[in-house]
């Protein structure tokens, strides 16, 4: 039985793991929570650079109902939302159509520009794919959407589906831990893989739901998906070249990173970023979690900005690691 002091956890009771203490998840040797103390110095004695109320995308995309064979399209939602077609399927990422990244609509962070697809123009949805529950990535609102239009497969690592199921039990949630593959079709599947992260809805459930990177298996070469994700010692990069080989695509985050001293453990700088796209040896990386939400204090051009130089100094060429905006399309044939 728990101590008293200690909550239980109120999404999942499983058993324990390497990664999972009876009561919260964890990384053994990296998991290490930040205090309050550290939070009011980073929001109160930061440098927070100010983004325009709005930076609008000339992009929108209207995606074709399928994509058959080979050819991969990625279309770029806003954030860490993507839409993935291949192999016939529509696979949606961490969708997040609303306002704010917030538990209200009233305030926190706000979204500057339009998702790149208007919910109405999505195609048929065959699995979404849910990382994690920060805000940012866990939309319940955009998740019953999809539940009454597209009853989509909802693909989400322990813990989650307790939680979206609590907002609408129309949502198909499925919770799987690190290490599962799930299959879409004969030719498709789904790895859930390590990231280097956290999670919370609230102030009570830090860490008591699961988060996790994609692995997306094709005939064609891997599709990998990390959300969120700090360095740490770099292990769990390698570990996904040397367990799935052939990464087609990388889809990394590059933004909401400053300060280093309070976000480098939950999410990798531009630097880091291109490391671990070499890490990895995928054949070529879009970017993802930029210039939608103002999470932290970095400037909404910066990301951007700084993977650039950092690609020059390394001799990365530039079509090799894509920066596109909300609305923008990778077809790749």
């Amino acid at each position: 039985m728990a101590p008293v002091n200690m909550p239980r956890n109120i999404y999942y009771d499983g058993p324990k793991s390497d990664h999972f203490d009876g009561e919260r998840f964890f990384i053994r040797g990296l998991t290490r929570d930040k205090t309050h103390g550290e939070l009011w110095r980073w929001r109160f004695q930061g440098h927070r650079t100010p983004w325009p109320k709005h930076a609008p995308s000339p992009f929108h995309d209207h995606p074709p109902a399928r994509v058959e064979g080979s050819r991969l399209r990625v279309s770029y939602v806003g954030h860490a939302s993507v839409l993935i077609q291949t192999r016939g399927l529509n696979i949606l990422v961490d969708p997040v159509w609303a306002g704010r990244a917030s538990p209200v609509q009233w305030a926190g962070p706000k979204r500057v520009n339009a998702p790149g697809i208007a919910i109405e123009n999505l195609p048929p949805l065959d699995a979404v794919l849910v990382s994690h529950n920060h805000y940012d990535h866990l939309d319940l609102a955009t998740l019953t959407k999809l539940a009454k239009t597209h009853a989509p497969r909802v693909l989400t690592p322990l813990g989650n589906d307790v939680l979206m199921r609590r907002h609408d039990t129309r949502i198909d949630a499925e919770a799987y831990d690190w290490g599962a593959r799930v299959p879409l079709n004969g030719a498709v599947a789904v790895h859930f893989e390590p990231a280097y992260h956290w999670s919370a809805r609230g102030l009570n459930d830090r860490r008591m739901a699961l988060w996790c990177a994609f692995v997306i298996e094709t005939p064609d070469g891997a599709i990998y998906h990390i959300a969120d994700t700090g360095w740490g010692d770099g292990a769990i990069f390698s570990a996904v070249r040397q367990k799935h080989g052939d990464i087609r695509l990388a889809i990394l985050p590059i933004g909401a990173y400053e300060p280093r001293w309070f976000m480098r453990d939950q999410h990798v700088n531009p630097e880091e970023s291109l490391r671990i796209f070499q890490l990895c040896g995928a054949r070529m990386a879009m970017a993802n979690h930029w210039g939608t939400f103002q999470l932290t204090d970095e400037a909404i051009d910066e990301p951007p900005r700084a993977l650039r130089e950092a690609m020059r100094a390394e001799g990365v060429a530039e079509d090799l690691f894509r920066v596109v905006r909300p609305g923008e399309v990778l077809d790749l044939e």
